[in-house]
């Protein structure tokens, strides 16, 4: 495990670069699969990190608090997918483990990571209505995967985008997992 601290490649207001990639669930999805939603999370994630263990299941709860079309959460995993309990066999396992209420896809050639600039996992990056960025950071206040959180930081930002409120932290650097990039 590397301690990485998220990078601020993608700046607010900036498109969604654009994806179209496979999920555990048999289905692609693209950006297109989420018109309906007025918000779009795209979480870079993993099945082996142990701060993504901690807080998936803040993500199913958080996608379990709002109606799709209010919210939609993916989860893509840009990890070599040879790397330890990586690939895509493992991330069916983990889905099915931790109940995952929202599409879980694989970034074989890390090269949506790359353009969203993701370097850990989890890796959030939040999207309004008419996807572009409004919020990347942390899911909430506990940084470290033994902590538990006290702020809902993203499930507020959801709020602040859905009642045309401000962010005034747009970036507020996630802690995680290095992406375990292919040599």
């Amino acid at each position: 495990m590397v301690k990485t601290e998220s990078s601020d490649v993608l700046k607010t207001g900036q498109p969604a670069p654009r994806f179209s990639l496979s999920g555990i669930d048999g289905n692609k999805y693209s950006l297109e699969n989420f018109t309906q939603s007025k918000t779009l999370l795209v979480v870079f994630m993993c099945n082996h990190c142990p701060y993504v263990k901690a807080r998936i299941g803040d993500l199913v709860e958080l996608q379990s608090k709002f109606p799709t079309v209010d919210l939609t959460i993916i989860g893509i995993n840009s990890n070599d997918p040879n790397y330890g309990n990586e690939g895509f066999d493992n991330m069916i396992r983990f889905g099915r483990e931790y109940k995952l209420n929202f599409p879980y896809v694989i970034d074989e050639t890390q090269r949506i990571a790359k353009l969203y600039g993701a370097v850990c996992t989890p890796d959030p990056f939040l999207f309004d209505d008419k996807r572009r960025l409004v919020y990347h950071g942390r899911i909430n206040d506990a940084i470290d995967p033994q902590m538990n959180p006290k702020i809902p930081i993203l499930e507020d930002n959801v709020k602040k985008v859905l009642s045309g409120d401000v962010i005034e932290k747009d970036f507020f650097p996630s802690i995680g997992c290095s992406i375990k990039w292919i040599s």
